[in-house]
């Protein structure tokens, strides 16, 4: 038996302020806030998703807000940088929307492409890269068009502890596909056209510490239950502990510490964020799981209030 995987389903972060996040990655990058739920296991705690116009899988981001938590340090075991793909052209309209709010950034190529390297205010790191690959997002937000906009992941750089067995990893059990080698980076492509590009570090930097401004783990595609509870039992006999299926409302999600310590999920692309909420309301309210429902007014009472902004 062998499979391939269809590419990242989401990537989720530990920031700080969520006013300050909604402010980033809505005001500022021009994504749709399509989720405001909690955290399932921490339900005093925000869990934010940003996305396209949809909420489509390979376009989501999202975040663990802990106001008051420790500042994390980015190194081997996480996700280093997440990258985010523009359509061909875009890339000026960026460098100039990033100078008007002052975020620094730095140009750089990798693999024959430029790339827009930049940080959150949380510290989180980032990259915008042009490509013709995927849709285009329908959504648009001040002065951010469907032209320009963020269409999804263009893909992830990993750091590893274990560059050599992560590699293994990507190619033998995930079903990436090595597509070349360069300088201190190996690039793996997947199937599908969108979340698509996996750069790994091949020397370890040092091991990362856990907070704000660091990826807690990067999610995979699994088309359907089937798929995942076969994803499941495949990952299993190839040596690594699996988690139980967990129902995260949005996706059903399993989990396992691949080998260079890098969290990894394989979370369904069904059912989607929309079966809550109508498609043109989401984001707008916090929606609660069942289990929770009974506390809201507790739970409500802890959680900052925030709002989307247009800040243009």
């Amino acid at each position: 038996m062998s499979k391939k995987i269809l590419g990242i389903h989401h990537i989720t972060a530990i920031v700080g302020n969520p006013q300050e996040n909604v402010d980033f990655y809505a005001g500022v990058l021009g994504l749709r806030l399509v989720k405001q739920t909690v955290n399932f296991d921490d339900p005093g705690t925000y869990h934010l998703y940003f996305g396209d116009e949809g909420g489509k899988p390979g376009t989501i981001i999202t975040f663990f807000p802990w106001p008051k938590a420790y500042k994390g340090r980015i190194g081997d075991g996480q996700v280093g940088v997440t990258s985010y793909v523009v359509p061909k052209g875009a890339m000026e309209f960026w460098k100039k929307r990033l100078e008007k709010f002052r975020v620094p950034y730095t140009i750089m190529e990798r693999f024959g492409e430029q790339y827009l390297e930049f940080d959150d205010p949380h510290g989180l790191h980032l990259e915008i890269v042009e490509r013709e690959e995927g849709e285009i997002n329908n959504w648009t937000f001040g002065e951010v068009t469907s032209e320009v906009a963020i269409k999804g992941f263009g893909g992830a750089t990993l750091l590893s502890t274990e560059p050599n067995q992560t590699a293994e990893l990507l190619e033998k059990v995930m079903g990436l596909e090595l597509v070349g080698k360069e300088g201190d980076f190996a690039r793996y492509r997947s199937t599908a056209d969108i979340g698509n590009v996996i750069d790994l570090k091949l020397t370890p930097i040092g091991r990362g510490q856990m907070g704000v401004g660091t990826v807690h783990h990067i999610a995979w595609r699994a088309i359907d239950d089937k798929d995942q509870l076969d994803w499941q039992k495949y990952v299993k006999a190839n040596g690594y502990g699996v988690t139980p299926v967990k129902d995260r409302n949005y996706f059903n999600a399993i989990y396992f510490r691949e080998h260079g310590e890098i969290l990894f999920e394989i979370a369904t692309d069904p059912p989607g964020f929309a079966h809550d909420e109508s498609q043109e309301k989401m984001g707008k309210n916090l929606k609660l799981p069942s289990q929770y429902e009974p506390r809201r007014a507790q739970i409500e009472k802890v959680l900052l209030p925030i709002q989307v902004r247009e800040l243009d």
